[in-house]
């Protein structure tokens, strides 16, 4: 059975699996910014439009975009920005 995780006052969506890779999610994230904090290590792979990433202890910001992936360490906060609707894939690992 699938779970469905909601936050941000549903502005991101997602639907929680297990991939042959392993657990993941398959979400949406509405056009905005966010924090999130990471409690294992996490690839993002965006699937359309780009999202926008401050890594912890990074000053700058680096844009990944239709099948570009990036991975988050566990036990940090990261932001992202996105200027449209944007899908993705995270593989906990």
């Amino acid at each position: 059975m699938f779970k469905t995780n909601q936050y941000f006052d549903g502005k991101v969506v997602s639907i929680a699996l297990e991939s042959a890779e392993g657990k993941a999610t398959v979400g949406v994230m509405e056009a905005g910014e966010y924090e999130f904090g990471t409690d294992t290590i996490e690839i993002m792979t965006v699937i359309s439009g780009a999202l926008t990433i401050q890594q912890p202890g990074e000053n700058e910001w680096k844009t990944y975009s239709k099948f570009e992936s990036f991975q988050v360490e566990k036990g940090v906060r990261f932001k992202v920005k996105c200027s449209e609707d944007t899908p993705y894939l995270c593989l906990y690992k």
